[in-house]
């Protein structure tokens, strides 16, 4: 993670079901859905001025870190938090074993 991001309050924002991360202004942000002690991941999605920064990553690891440490196993339907963790297998720990795409991470 760019040392930029590193000081960003990952944000839940309940009401909208995203994972968000604000920085100059402009927003990046998750979709999820909650299942228990599951959680989808559905969307990442940043604005046109943060496209190319380095936040969609940032956001992903601080999304996967903090439902980690909630003790939440993920289903990471979105291409690009798949792609994360494809490139970061240490996260396969934490993706629900049911998890369709589940043997090809």
């Amino acid at each position: 993670m760019k040392p930029e991001f590193k000081s960003l309050e990952l944000q839940v924002n309940e009401p909208q079901k995203r994972f968000q991360l604000e920085y100059n202004g402009h927003i990046g942000f998750i979709n999820y859905g909650d299942f228990g002690n599951s959680v989808a991941l559905v969307h990442t999605e940043v604005e046109p001025e943060l496209q190319g920064t380095g936040i969609a990553s940032a956001l992903v690891e601080k999304t996967l870190t903090h439902l980690k440490e909630q003790g939440k196993d993920i289903m990471p339907f979105c291409p690009y938090v798949f792609a994360y963790i494809k490139k970061h297998p240490e996260w396969k720990a934490i993706v629900n074993s049911h998890f369709p795409g589940y043997n090809e991470l």
